[in-house]
């Protein structure tokens, strides 16, 4: 069965940095776009980076403003958000998502065929 399996995640001072990775298996990794989201407490979850099959299309959310990098590797099955100079309010759970569409990375979470359980990201002030 298809498991996507999030790490990396933790607590890290306002202005800190954090790299997370969610490791894909039983699936075509290469024919899947990837997404990041996060959920908040009292929050609906939202949108924070995807990115294509290949990697050559990336989408962010406005509020990352060029903090956070979102990258994949095929041929470890893996991809990753890199976030920098991380804020109190990037508090949350990170969820990575595979999606089986060809285009553009969706930003939309209904499309994602398949969803990892969650990793704690947590900035102190």
């Amino acid at each position: 069965q298809v498991q996507l399996v999030e790490s990396g995640g933790g607590l890290v001072q306002a202005g800190g940095s954090l790299r997370l990775s969610c490791a894909a298996s039983g699936l075509t990794f290469s024919t899947y776009a990837m997404g990041w989201f996060r959920q908040a407490p009292g929050k609906e979850r939202e949108f924070v980076a995807a990115i294509s099959r290949s990697g050559s299309l990336t989408n962010y959310a406005n509020f990352v403003k060029g903090r956070f990098t979102i990258s994949r590797d095929n041929a470890k099955n893996t991809v990753y958000l890199q976030m920098n100079r991380l804020e109190p309010e990037d508090t949350a759970v990170y969820y990575c998502a595979a999606d089986s569409y060809w285009g553009y990375p969706r930003s939309s979470r209904n499309p994602y065929d398949y969803w990892g359980q969650g990793t704690q990201v947590t900035v102190s002030s």
